[in-house]
């Protein structure tokens, strides 16, 4: 199956949601809620807790925003974003844990879990990682058949998750830097994550209407994004992703998730 990607008129905003934990707080869902189309709400393994699943689940399906699974290695200490070398079997198992937590919660706002995206270092490593890309795509059929996956263009993970029959959809990334080769900058180093509102609107619109965006080094870098995320724990993120859909807007695109509407 080949992947999703825009049509140029068309493009899903998703944002990372739910990754409170306990008296923790963390970014403004309630706000996000009001402006993105995807949520990808995190299951308790890097971020997010029972409560915070509930009431985000909650709150999406009163906004009719569509709600996807962030799954991630078992990593709250390191919010999901240091590589785990976990043997694929156990990784595959606990994917359909996230899954399977999160969708729980789903159903009882009145919906379903309806995509899954990896989160941080897991999102990164499948990139590459043939035995972890392999048990995520393992764990979604398992799980939920065909539902559809985010990843970057060109990674092995969109690969396997095609080949294996789920909608391999294009993703790319509002506020993070690109190599020319088409990955994220890794986040310890200069250009990884922008902050300029007016550089990150610019960008989005690039993407969505171009297909491309420019990598730090310069070179124009085709992505060709069905979805583009707005991270939810920069700061000023709600004000970011109110300027990201307006602007979008001005350009004649239309704001719209990927897996239609709820």
């Amino acid at each position: 199956m080949e992947p999703v990607s825009t049509d140029a008129r068309r493009i899903d905003l998703n944002c990372d949601l739910g990754e409170g934990f306990g008296h923790w707080q963390l970014g403004d869902d309630e706000t996000l809620l009001g402006i993105v189309t995807s949520a990808n709400v995190a299951c308790g393994y890097h971020a997010g807790d029972a409560p915070t699943m509930r009431r985000v689940c909650d709150r999406a399906v009163a906004a009719g925003v569509v709600i996807g699974a962030q799954v991630g290695y078992r990593d709250l200490a390191g919010f999901g974003r240091q590589f785990i070398d976990v043997p694929p079997q156990r990784l595959r198992d606990e994917i359909v844990h996230q899954i399977g937590a999160l969708d729980t919660f789903a159903r009882l706002a009145g919906d379903r879990v309806r995509y899954v995206k990896p989160h941080g270092a897991l999102y990164n490593a499948i990139v590459h990682h043939r035995a972890q890309a392999q048990a995520v795509v393992e764990a979604v059929v398992s799980y939920g058949g065909a539902l559809p996956v985010l990843g970057l263009p060109g990674s092995l993970f969109l690969q396997v998750a095609g080949a294996a029959g789920l909608p391999a959809v294009v993703e790319a990334f509002a506020d993070r830097g690109y190599t020319s080769d088409g990955w994220l900058v890794p986040r310890d180093e200069p250009g990884a994550v922008l902050t300029d509102p007016g550089d990150i609107t610019d960008r989005s619109v690039q993407m969505a209407i171009r297909g491309e965006v420019t990598a730090v080094t310069g070179e124009p870098v085709r992505l060709d994004p069905a979805s583009i995320c707005v991270h939810g724990d920069t700061r000023g993120a709600a004000a970011i992703a109110r300027a990201v859909r307006a602007a979008l807007g001005r350009a004649g695109v239309q704001v719209q998730s990927f897996a239609g509407p709820r």
